[in-house]
């Protein structure tokens, strides 16, 4: 069984027992959270498509880590101006380990 998640303005397709990097979610490590917002579930060949979400179905993952990314390098730079700008930026995430979908 999988489902197709809404978290961090990004779409996830998750089944039980992956581990996935999400946006940083305010929660404490080893705490259960909740994700309500399911677009699909599917098993096999059928699948079960919300407009736009599925009525009551959820996905259960603990939190097991938080962290940061790796980094981005932006570079800048304008021809014959004399401008260069050099920047980088690390994206705050937290681990998730999906422990059930229900529907």
């Amino acid at each position: 069984m999988y489902a197709v998640i809404k978290t961090g303005g990004k779409q996830y397709r998750v089944a039980v027992g992956e581990k996935i990097k999400v946006e940083q979610i305010a929660a404490d490590v080893d705490q259960e959270i909740v994700l309500d917002q399911v677009l699909a579930v599917g098993e096999g060949s059928e699948i079960k498509i919300g407009a736009p979400l599925v009525d009551g179905a959820a996905v259960k993952a603990k939190v097991v880590s938080h962290g940061r990314g790796e980094k981005v390098r932006i570079f800048k730079m304008r021809r014959r101006k004399h401008y260069q700008k050099r920047q980088g930026h690390r994206q705050n995430f937290t681990e998730l380990e999906i422990s059930s979908i229900n529907v």
